[in-house]
């Protein structure tokens, strides 16, 4: 069994109790629109006996909302998002979506197994980014609640058929959302093939912990346990080699504000318009410890992150212009929003030095994140 890690926390909402070890954790369940073949899509509410809320859609397996307290009890949504299901339909950005097949971006959409050469969809120039143009964001997927010790949530599953995007292999895959009353999202993957494939499911929300969407996320503080990058070129592609980040705009091993040096000049920073980079981290294991930590001083909300995978995209927004009207008719601006992705690296089915993607028949996919929600 091959095990890659990855886990969230969220909220979703039919009533179901829980039982005494479990106070106050609910979840439900509501008709949130339809398709136009007719389909009808659910949306989950999550809520714990904090007031946390986590809200989850079956379209796309997204989360739409999370809503926590700051230092003063007041709650908010800290995600970007949309308030209707149609906005989904029209989304650019992947807005809180389950990514796969492959999570980021191949280069020239081409990767190889065994001496067999796999075309995948272009859409990001003329690489392939997050499973291509139908990826598993913009799929239905089926779902059921879950209840497991101290925590409730819902899992969801997917088929991706052989050839689709390009690539090899009918791959079965599951995403559960669990919500505990420590404040904790978990979000697992699971995944199998039925031929030799690659699989790098992320998750692609963007946060503000502001929780105003007028806000930047500029003066979040932000704290990433790696100590290099994987350099990119002008086509945001991995060169295969680790850049050490010492001396660097992109040193995040201590809490440092996101703007105090986006700007400087520096060539991967010009790449990237900002950071759109992914970071290696120093420990990684396959084991489950805190990488990520992020903190907006004047709400107090810090975000901690617990993944079992080797990096994580730190992405700030960059591409985010005012075009898009979101939630409470706000149209999210430049770096008004920003994401922390746990992966494997971009492009890795390219390069034999980085952790490998390859899932095979024998082999079971598994990869879990946790998000835990604090103020300080």
């Amino acid at each position: 069994m091959r095990k890659i890690g990855f886990l969230f926390l969220l909220t979703a909402g039919l009533m179901i109790g829980c039982s005494s070890n479990q106070t106050k954790l609910t979840v439900s369940k509501a008709s949130w629109g339809t398709l136009k073949d007719g389909q009808q899509v659910a949306l989950y509410t999550l809520t714990n006996a904090n007031g946390m809320v986590v809200t989850v859609s079956e379209w796309g397996a997204a989360i739409q909302s999370i809503v926590v307290p700051d230092r003063e009890g007041q709650f908010a949504d800290v995600t970007l998002g949309y308030d209707s299901l149609k906005s989904y339909f029209r989304d650019p950005y992947y807005q809180g979506y389950t990514i796969g097949r492959y999570g980021n971006r191949i280069g020239k959409g081409q990767f190889s197994i065994d001496g067999t050469v796999y075309q995948l969809t272009q859409n990001d120039g003329e690489n392939s980014l997050h499973g291509g143009a139908l990826g598993f964001h913009r799929k239905l997927w089926k779902s059921e609640i879950v209840e497991v010790p101290d925590a409730v949530g819902v899992a969801m599953t997917l088929t991706s058929e052989d050839g689709e995007e390009g690539y090899p292999g009918t791959v079965n895959v599951k995403a559960t959302f669990t919500l505990n009353n420590q404040n904790e999202l978990k979000i697992a993957y699971e995944g199998t093939t039925d031929k030799p494939t690659i699989l790098n499911m992320t998750h692609h929300t963007y946060y503000n912990l502001t929780g105003d969407y007028d806000q930047s996320i500029l003066g979040h503080e932000l704290q990433i346990l790696a100590n290099a990058i994987t350099p990119v070129t002008p086509q945001l592609i991995p060169t295969g080699e680790f850049m050490d980040v010492a001396g660097t705009p992109f040193d995040f091993q201590e809490l440092t504000a996101i703007g105090a040096r986006i700007d400087d000049d520096n060539e991967q920073l010009k790449f990237g318009k900002g950071y759109d980079h992914n970071w290696v981290f120093s420990d990684a294991d396959g084991s489950m410890k805190l990488q990520v930590r992020l903190y907006e001083p004047t709400s107090g909300r810090l975000l901690e992150m617990m993944t079992e995978e080797p990096g994580v995209q730190f992405y700030s927004g960059n591409f985010l212009n005012g075009a898009v009207v979101g939630k409470k008719d706000n149209a999210y601006q430049f770096r008004h929003g920003l994401c922390l992705e746990p992966q494997h690296f971009p492009d890795s089915p390219n390069h034999d030095n980085f952790p490998s993607t390859l899932l095979k028949p024998d082999e079971t996919y598994q990869s879990a994140t946790i998000l835990r929600f604090s103020t300080k």
